[in-house]
């Protein structure tokens, strides 16, 4: 059943569970922006991943402090993975698998 699964479902959320977990005033917090594991000191998306993880822990002034497109890029993200999960659902539905709770004789 996993592998029905969409993967870009599947990465979306599970992105936005690792954000909502971590949290970013600890100690040697973990990044996964490449270009700062690199040694860069500058992105344009710096802050982003932070700004995302302040605005779920509810720490909202944090939030635009890092990045100001942390909060439209949540909405955006939960829009994403809304349409994914109606599709996986509408498909999951039409295959014939399962008709009203119950499944087929096929």
């Amino acid at each position: 059943m996993l592998r029905k699964w969409p993967l870009e479902l599947i990465i979306w959320s599970g992105a936005i569970l690792m954000l909502s977990i971590s949290y970013p005033r600890t100690l040697n917090h973990f990044t996964f922006c490449p270009i700062e594991n690199l040694g860069f000191s500058w992105c344009p998306g710096c802050g982003l991943g932070r700004s995302i993880s302040y605005f779920l822990h509810g720490e909202f002034k944090l939030s635009l402090q890092h990045h100001w497109f942390g909060i439209p890029a949540l909405c955006i993200l939960i829009f994403r993975i809304v349409q994914l999960f109606k599709k996986f659902a509408l498909n999951l539905m039409s295959t014939n698998k399962f008709y009203y709770g119950k499944r087929s004789a096929h």
